[in-house]
């Protein structure tokens, strides 16, 4: 699709990003469930669609095909504007998606010690937790989010709790 063909918006769009264990897909459900948006869970957009090019062992994780997700989206952000509905979508990382793609940024953030247990309690291997703690750490998400999109649609919050969590989606709500 041309920037041309694109369809005017009426609802907003919606990325939750943040490192793996931060709450994204929880509170991106949270979000569209509150606000009639259409949840987009990329993770499970690659599997369904088989959106990777191969498997690396030593991280436990498939190696993605961005171009084939892009235009999968793309698709799915189409069909979303005709239908006037917008979208919530989370995933790990946002750099790879378009700038015009999104109204709002929201980036969770979690302390080391409860995105630990998280990632203890999915079976993460020591070597996937280490690198994922370090890029939490050095808020690595935040920066990129920071760099991709105007500052003013990217917004840290804080996602230790439950109630942190639905917070989150409420504030969503209300902008």
């Amino acid at each position: 699709m041309s920037d041309t063909d694109e369809i005017e918006r009426k609802r907003p769009n919606i990325l939750v990003t943040g490192a793996p264990g931060t709450g994204k897909t929880v509170t991106a459900s949270l979000i569209a469930e509150k606000s009639g948006l259409r949840h987009v869970n990329v993770g499970e957009l690659i599997q369904q669609h088989k959106c990777y090019e191969g498997h690396d062992s030593t991280l436990d994780t498939h190696i993605l095909d961005e171009e084939k997700l892009l235009d999968l989206m793309e698709t799915i952000f189409q069909e979303c504007a005709e239908e006037n509905t917008g979208i919530v979508a989370d995933y790990h990382s946002c750099e790879l998606f378009p700038e015009r793609w999104f109204d709002l940024v929201l980036v969770l953030r979690a302390n080391t010690d409860v995105l630990f247990d998280r990632l203890t309690e999915r079976g993460y291997n020591e070597k996937k937790r280490s690198e994922n703690l370090e890029a939490e750490i050095m808020q690595v998400v935040l920066d990129e989010a920071r760099e991709s999109y105007a500052l003013e649609i990217v917004q840290e919050v804080p996602s230790n709790t439950v109630e942190e969590l639905e917070s989150n989606a409420e504030r969503c709500q209300v902008w």
